[in-house]
Parts: C-alpha cells; sequence; structure tokens
C-alpha cells in the first residue's frame, strides 16, 4: 500500500497548532502570561530559522500538562479544537487527504507538536495514523514531560522507521507533505517530496530539486 505522509502544522492546517496552544494557555489564564508569551514566541521564531532546541521547548510546552487533570485536559481539547483549530482547517488540505484515500492510500501525520496537541487534530482530518512527540504519562497522569524521540527534524525519519516495522510500506513509493526546511531529512527520504506553501529555505531547495510546489490556501 501506498503511504501519504502529512505534516500538520501550516500544512493542513493554516497555521501553528503548538504556538496557538501556547496562546490558548495564556487564554485559559494557566499559565503566566507574559513570561509564557514571551518563551513561546522566542520558541516559534527559533522553529521558523531551523535552531529551535527541540528539548528544551518541549519540556516548556509540556510542563502544564503536570498540573491538570485528565478531564481538564479533555475539556481543553474540545475548547480549543472548536474555537482555534476549526478557523485554520482548509478545505482544499480535505481534497488533497480524499485524493489519496479513494486511492486507498496509507495515511499518517508526522508532527513535531505533541499528541495531546494533534491527537484530536488528526481524529478531525480522518487521518487515522499519527506520530507525534509524545507527552510522558505516569500512574496518575500526564507528568509534564516529553518521552521517547522527538519527531522533529531526523527524528521524523527516526519514528518512521520505527513505525514501519510493525506497518511496511516502501519509501521509495511514498508522498510526504510539507511547508517546511526542518522536514528536508524526511522529504529526502521519499520518492514522492511536495512541498506546500513552503517557508523560503524549502521553497528555494524545492525550486533547485525540482520537486512539486503546492498551496493549499488559494
Amino acid at each position: 500500500m501506498t503511504l501519504a505522509i502529512f505534516d500538520l502544522d501550516n500544512t493542513l492546517i493554516a497555521g501553528d497548532s503548538d504556538h496557538r496552544w501556547g496562546e490558548f494557555m495564556i487564554h485559559k489564564a494557566l499559565v503566566d502570561a507574559d513570561l509564557y508569551r514571551e518563551k513561546n514566541d522566542a520558541f516559534y521564531r527559533a522553529y521558523q530559522d531551523g535552531t529551535l532546541d527541540i528539548d528544551e521547548y518541549l519540556h516548556f510546552s509540556l510542563a502544564p500538562f503536570g498540573t491538570l487533570s485528565d478531564a481538564d485536559i479533555l475539556e481543553l481539547q474540545r475548547e480549543f479544537m472548536l474555537d482555534w483549530v476549526e478557523p485554520l482547517m482548509l478545505k482544499k488540505a480535505g481534497e488533497l487527504i480524499d485524493q489519496h484515500r479513494r486511492q486507498n492510500h496509507q495515511l499518517l501525520i508526522i508532527t513535531a507538536t505533541n499528541n495531546v496537541v494533534t491527537a484530536p487534530i488528526a481524529e478531525r482530518l480522518g487521518i487515522p495514523a499519527l506520530l507525534a512527540s509524545e507527552a510522558e504519562r505516569g500512574p496518575n497522569g500526564f507528568t509534564g514531560r516529553p518521552t521517547g524521540t522527538p519527531t522533529f527534524q531526523h527524528g521524523k525519519v527516526i519514528r518512521l522507521e520505527q513505525w514501519l516495522e510493525k506497518n511496511p510500506h516502501p519509501l521509495e513509493d511514498a508522498y510526504f507533505y510539507s511547508d517546511s526546511a526542518n522536514d528536508l531529512p524526511l522529504l529526502e527520504a521519499v520518492g514522492h517530496p511536495t512541498a506546500v506553501d513552503p517557508d523560503a529555505r524549502l521553497e528555494r531547495i524545492a525550486r533547485e530539486r525540482q520537486w512539486p510546489i503546492l498551496s493549499l490556501r488559494d
């Protein structure tokens, strides 16, 4: 079966759910507004310019989960999806997903954003398989710490290779759609890389290598 892999933020949705979740935490008064916004914005700028320390960022972004019950998180997910993510949905993204679904392709999202934020988004998009940075769980719920290999830069390739051990699909036939130069390791690993509304560096590389460039926002 052919594998169709999608990045999530600024690819299938018109924004960054990770950064937006930080703004949501501020809106809900669950974090110190000024300090959290300053750090959240700084991490996002580092992501955009390719200098993000993913481990430092995950410890920052997941810390609030350690203070919340599962019931609290479920309610936050519901509100976040309704008010903060739904406006980011793209009609053309849905059409692209449906195009692959009609061809009986295996659909998979791989995103650096944590699984607490992204699992409801993947469900909303109708994509059954998700590889995301993992929030650790302990006996009493989320610990506020990450676990495992983050799905960021080459980490996406590592996590995909682990997934493929149980779900074998040839990467030479696989598609991968992404907006970010951070995803070059995985774009280079598949047979059909596509730049979607790409950042400046990825657009330059895609043109040099004659990769397809697609917009889901036109």
